[in-house]
Parts: C-alpha cells; structure tokens; sequence
C-alpha cells in the first residue's frame, strides 16, 4: 500500500525504496548495498566523501535481526502513525559533510528516526537534542519533525553508533561490531574536532573509534559522564579532537529529571565553544573551565 509523506504528499511504500523521491534520501536505486560485515567495512573504507557513504549507509543489510525489525515496525506501524509512511531503512549521519561538531547518538528510535528517515527525527528525543542545538545556535529551527520539513544544521553534524533501530533500543554487540566501520568512515571524512557522546554506549562508541582510527586515547581510560570530557590525538600531528559526553535524551532521562535542559544546555554549548562555534550564555566559560571528573554511567 502506498501512502503520502506528511510533508510532500508523495506516495510511498513502508518500507521506502531507495532513489524514490524521499526528502533527503542520499540513495540511488543502484547504490551498493552491504549484506554482511566484511561487505559493511569494505564499502565504508572505499567510500569516497559523506555524501557516498551517507548513501551506502541508507541501504544496508549486513545485521539480519535489526533488517527484519525496522521492516516489520514500517509495515505495522504505530496506530498514531498508520497514514504515514515509514522509512525503515538505516539512517545516515545529517548535517555538514565538514562539521566541526558531531553529534554521536545511540540508534534510531523505532517510531521516530525508522519513520522519517533522518537521526533524532520524529520523538521526544529528538525534541529534546534539536531544542538544544537550535539554542546553541546549531540548528535553524527548535524542532524535526520529518525530513522535508526545512531543518537545517550549521556547524553540526549527527549520527548513531548503530544505524538501525533495533529491539528493546539495544543493539547486540555483534550488530554494534558490524556497524562500527561506518561510524569509523565517517569521522574519518567529516574531521570533526568535537564528539558529543549522547549516553554511555555512544561514549563508549566514540572511544572504540578513536582507537580503531590510530588515535592516541588516554590512560586510564575516560570515564563517562554529564559533561564528562577528554582529549584525543589524531594522527601523527597530534590534532586534539575533545570528547565531551551527555546524559542521553531518552524520555526515561528527561522525565525523571536525570536531565535537565539546563544541564543539556550547558553539555551542547560545552562542545560548541570547544568546536569554534560558541553557543549563546555560558559556552565560552564553559569551555575554559576544569574538565570535570565524570562518574561511571550506564544510560543509553
């Protein structure tokens, strides 16, 4: 059955078909698709810039378990939903293909990121993060409600550490392992001189990264925390890219009050004072204070 996207009108099947004239969609019908991890780390490596790898990264299939899911959840769908469309395809890494801040999240939600088809799109989490950024000066408008819908990022970027949305919103960690050459290929391409690791995994994602990229990471490892920082080297000459990490913007951290838009606030403009791109209020100050000793968290 095809049914209309909320912002265009255009038909489309649940799950969406690759070059079919989604918004934002980096795909072409031909586009090479990965189907297991030895095809996922071959086709991120030879991947030429973001906008190729974006592309890739929308198609595949290498993680049977997170296939069937996203698929299954975009030919049900959620009641609320039922006359829109899903994307239910992977979603790729959005905003500046040469950001100095990248946004590094966990996955998509089932309902959100797997409906519109763009990270941190469609629910409360993504209320939450694009308010902050949009504050910061980072976003053009406070809210993403689908792709399409004119929200743009200056100077930021976002991905996820695991591209589909998964069961129970916890990726095996065989499927992180088979994801993690996109995550790799892209922070390679984009050189951001920021991460902002959005929950404990994406902390932990982040680290793994810098470390499979040849990056010096200190000793003893850094531990995760709001507002929790730490310097990595890239390469031979030694570029510092900081680490800066958040309490993620799951409804169980917002609701409970475990986050805070004041401390979400003071997490984003942290890292955008690190990145050249000062957020409005305290970023600049922020910036030049102590890092501060973060306690060992388990928040996704």
């Amino acid at each position: 059955m095809l049914l209309p996207h909320p912002v265009t009108g255009d038909l489309h099947p649940s799950p969406v078909a690759p070059g079919t004239g989604w918004p934002g969609d980096p795909a072409a019908p031909r586009t090479r698709v990965a189907r297991d991890p030895t095809q996922v780390e071959a086709l991120a490596a030879s991947s030429r810039d973001a906008g190729q790898l974006d592309a890739r990264v929308s198609v595949c299939r290498a993680c049977p378990r997170l296939v069937a899911w996203r698929e299954d959840v975009a030919a049900t769908a959620r009641r609320a939903y039922l006359g829109q469309p899903y994307w239910g395809r992977p979603i790729s890494g959005w905003g500046d293909a040469r950001s100095p801040l990248l946004v590094v999240g966990l996955a998509p939600a089932a309902h959100g990121g797997n409906r519109t088809g763009r990270v941190f799109t469609g629910d409360r989490s993504g209320d939450w993060i694009f308010a902050a950024l949009h504050r910061a000066g980072l976003a053009a408008q406070e809210r993403s409600d689908h792709a399409g819908d004119g929200q743009q990022l200056v100077g930021a970027r976002i991905a996820a550490a695991v591209r589909c949305a998964p069961p129970d919103n916890l990726p095996t960690r065989e499927e992180r392992a088979a994801c993690a050459p996109w995550l790799d290929r892209e922070v390679q391409l984009v050189r951001p001189r920021v991460l902002l690791a959005l929950g404990g995994i994406a902390w932990d994602a982040s680290l793994a990264c810098a470390r499979r990229l040849g990056w010096e990471v200190p000793r003893p490892r850094p531990r995760f925390g709001h507002a929790a920082r730490a310097e990595l080297r890239r390469g031979g000459a030694g570029d510092v890219v900081h680490l800066v990490g958040s309490y993620h913007v799951s409804q169980q951290n917002t609701a409970t009050g475990r986050l805070t838009e004041a401390m979400l606030d003071d997490a984003v403009g942290l890292a955008a004072a690190l990145a050249g791109v000062p957020a409005p209020g305290r970023a600049e100050e922020a910036a030049a204070a102590p890092a501060p000793v973060g306690s060992r968290a388990t928040v996704l």
